[in-house]
C-alpha cells in the first residue's frame, strides 16, 4: 500500500516539474504560440530559424551520425568504443553526451580530408528528415537559418545541397596541426561573430518588419538566435515520433551519390549486431570467396545459396546461341557484376574495366583488361577479345548504389555487333561492396561480408547492331537506348551523370548541383532514351556542371 502511495506521489511531483520546465521554456520566447497542427503553419515571407535535432529530424538521437563518423571516419575500434561508451550516455545530459561523442568520434581526424558531411552523411539525414517540418521549411520564401547542437561538419553539406539552406549555425570544433582535438568551442565564443547581417543578409535586416520564425524541440531548442523570434512553434517528442519520413520523390535534390562501407542505419542495437556478425562473417565471407574462386559456376552458384548467398537469374525464352563473339552490355553495381553473367552464360567471358585494383584482377576468375580512356586503343582491345570469346562491358564506367542510371558510354555501340543487355541489381544489409574514397581491393571482401547479399541477373531481348526497332541509329542513340531498356527493366531513373561526375562530389571537389530546362537544348535531343522515353518539352535535368557536354 505505501509503495502505491509512494510511486503516485513521484508520478505527481515528476509531471509538475514537466509542465514547469516548458513553461519556463516557453517564457524565454518573445512570444511562443502552440499550434493545433505543423501542417496548418505557414512560414510563407518569413524568415525560419528551424533546429535540425528538434524541428527537422524524427529521430530523438544524434548516436548514429556520431557512429557513422566513428566507423567511416575512423576505424571500427573507434566505433566499438563509442557502443561501450553508451550506457553512460544515457545518463548524463544531452549536452555532455555530444560532447563525449564529438570527442570519440572527431579525435585525431584529419580536418583537410573530411568529407563524410557530404559524402556519407547526406543519406541518412535524408532518410530521418520529417515531412511535416520539411514542409514548413519548405513554403519559407524567405531566408533559411538552421541551427544544430551537432558539429557543423556534419550538417553543413547535407543542409546546403540536398534541402537548400543558406545559413547554418553548429557547433566549431578545435583543431591544431590540421587535425581536429575532439573539443568543441563554446556558445558564447560562436556567438560573438554571428551578426544579424550575416545570419539573414544585408536586405533582409534593411526591411521593415522582417519577421523572423523559429521551429525546434522542447529539449533542445535553446540557441539564442531563438529569443529573436517573433514567433516559435516546439515540437514534441510524441508529435515527432507521428511524423511521416520525407519521400524521396520530395527530394529538393536526388540523392544519387553516397559513399562510405556501412549499409544501415547505426543505431546502437544495429551496431551491436554489426560486432556481434563480424566474428563469424569473416570467415563466411572468405569460404564465399574461395567457393567462388575454386569451383565451377555450376556448383559454386547453388552452394553459395546454400550458404545465404541467393541470387536470381531471368533468361529470355530466345537466348543468343552465339558460341563466340557476343556483347554483353550491362549496368555496374559490384566488381562481381561480369562473374555473374559468367556463371549464367556458361562461357569463356572476358571483362573490360576502367579501374580495378590489381589484387581483384589476380583473384577475378575471369579474364580481365584495363581500358586506358584512349576510345581507339580501347576500341581495338575490346575487338580483339571478341574475336577469341564473349565480352562484358559496363559502359557506366563506375558503380551507382541508388536506383540511378549513369549515363552510358558509346564506345560498345562503335563495335558494330549485335548486344544483349543485362540488367543487374544488388541487395546488401550490412556493408556496400564499392567505395569511392576507401579501399577497392576490399570491394569483394565487404560485399561477401554481408549476412545475405543478394544478385538479380536479367537478360533482356538481343538488340542489333546500330539498329533499334528496324531503323539505323547513331552510335548514341543506341547507348541511350540500351540505357533505357535495362531501366524500364529494374524500374531505374537514367542519368546524364558521369563517373567524373560521382568522384567531384565524393572527393569532396568544389561541383554544385546546376539546374536547366532542356527546351531547345542540343544535348538533350541526343539522349532519346532519358527517363525511359522521350523528354517533355520542359523537364528539369539535375546534372554535374561538368556533365553537360557528351
Amino acid at each position: 500500500m505505501f509503495s502505491k502511495v509512494l510511486s503516485a506521489s513521484f508520478l505527481f511531483f515528476y509531471k509538475y516539474i514537466q509542465r514547469r520546465l516548458r513553461i519556463l521554456n516557453a517564457s524565454s520566447h518573445e512570444t511562443l504560440q502552440k499550434h493545433p497542427s505543423l501542417e496548418k503553419l505557414s512560414a510563407s515571407g518569413k524568415v525560419v530559424v528551424c533546429d535540425v535535432d528538434g524541428g527537422l529530424l524524427r529521430s530523438p538521437s544524434s548516436f548514429p551520425y556520431f557512429m557513422l563518423v566513428a566507423l567511416e571516419g575512423g576505424i571500427f575500434l573507434r566505433g566499438l568504443l563509442l557502443l561501450l561508451l553508451y550506457p553512460l550516455l544515457c545518463c548524463v545530459s544531452h549536452e555532455v553526451g555530444v560532447r563525449v561523442m564529438t570527442m570519440v568520434s572527431f579525435c585525431g581526424l584529419k580536418k583537410e580530408g573530411f568529407r563524410l558531411g557530404r559524402s556519407v552523411l547526406p543519406k541518412y539525414l535524408l532518410e530521418d528528415v520529417g515531412l511535416e517540418g520539411f514542409e514548413v521549411l519548405r513554403r519559407s520564401t524567405g531566408r533559411r537559418v538552421c541551427i544544430s547542437r551537432m558539429p557543423r561538419v556534419m550538417v553543413e553539406g547535407f543542409l546546403k545541397e540536398y534541402l537548400e539552406v543558406e545559413v547554418v549555425i553548429g557547433r566549431e570544433l578545435k583543431e591544431t596541426g590540421g587535425y581536429y582535438t575532439g573539443l568543441m568551442k563554446e556558445e558564447e565564443e560562436m556567438s560573438k561573430v554571428l551578426a544579424m547581417e550575416e545570419l539573414l543578409g544585408k536586405e533582409e535586416v534593411l526591411k521593415d518588419g522582417v519577421v523572423l520564425f523559429g521551429i525546434g524541440g522542447y529539449a533542445n531548442s535553446l540557441h539564442t538566435l531563438f529569443s529573436r523570434c517573433k514567433e516559435v512553434y516546439l515540437v514534441s517528442e510524441e508529435e515527432r515520433r507521428k511524423w511521416q519520413p520525407l519521400p524521396r520523390s520530395k527530394y529538393p535534390k536526388p540523392l544519387i551519390f553516397h559513399d562510405g562501407r556501412v549499409a544501415f542505419r547505426p543505431t546502437p542495437s544495429s551496431t551491436l549486431a554489426m560486432f556481434l556478425w563480424l566474428p563469424l562473417g569473416l570467415p563466411l565471407a572468405v569460404a564465399r570467396a574461395a567457393v567462388f574462386l575454386s569451383l565451377p559456376h555450376s556448383l559454386s552458384i547453388p552452394i553459395l545459396a546454400f550458404i545465404g548467398m541467393p541470387s536470381r537469374f531471368i533468361i529470355p525464352s530466345s537466348p543468343s546461341t552465339a558460341p563466340t563473339g557476343q556483347l554483353y552490355v550491362c549496368n555496374h553495381r559490384t566488381l562481381l557484376d561480369p562473374i555473374y553473367i559468367s556463371a549464367v552464360t556458361r562461357r569463356n567471358v572476358a571483362a573490360a574495366t576502367y579501374s580495378v585494383s590489381r589484387l581483384s584482377e589476380m583473384l577475378s576468375p575471369i579474364r580481365t583488361i584495363r581500358l586506358t580512356r584512349d576510345r581507339e586503343v580501347d576500341k581495338q582491345k575490346m575487338e580483339a577479345l571478341l574475336q577469341d570469346g564473349n565480352l562484358v562491358v559496363c559502359p557506366e564506367g563506375t558503380t551507382c548504389r541508388e536506383p540511378y542510371l549513369l549515363r552510358f558510354s558509346p564506345l560498345f555501340a562503335e563495335l558494330r555487333r549485335a548486344i544483349v543487355p543485362v540488367a543487374l541489381e544488388t541487395r546488401v544489409g550490412m556493408f556496400y561492396g564499392t567505395t569511392a574514397s576507401g579501399l577497392k581491393c576490399l570491394d569483394p571482401l565487404f560485399f561477401l561480408l554481408n549476412p545475405s547479399p543478394c544478385y538479380r541477373v536479367e537478360f533482356l531481348k538481343e538488340v542489333e547492331a546500330c539498329r533499334i526497332e528496324g531503323k539505323e541509329c547513331s552510335n548514341y542513340e543506341m547507348a541511350n537506348y540500351v540505357q533505357g531498356e535495362i531501366g524500364k527493366a529494374l524500374g531505374f531513373e537514367s542519368t546524364r551523370l558521369t563517373r567524373r561526375d560521382k568522384y567531384l562530389m565524393l572527393a569532396d571537389s568544389d561541383g554544385l548541383w546546376k539546374e536547366w530546362l532542356s527546351d531547345g537544348d542540343a544535348a538533350a535531343m541526343m539522349v532519346k532514351g532519358w527517363m525511359h522515353g522521350a523528354l517533355p518539352t520542359h523537364v528539369k535535368i539535375y546534372a554535374w556542371e561538368t556533365s553537360r557536354a557528351f
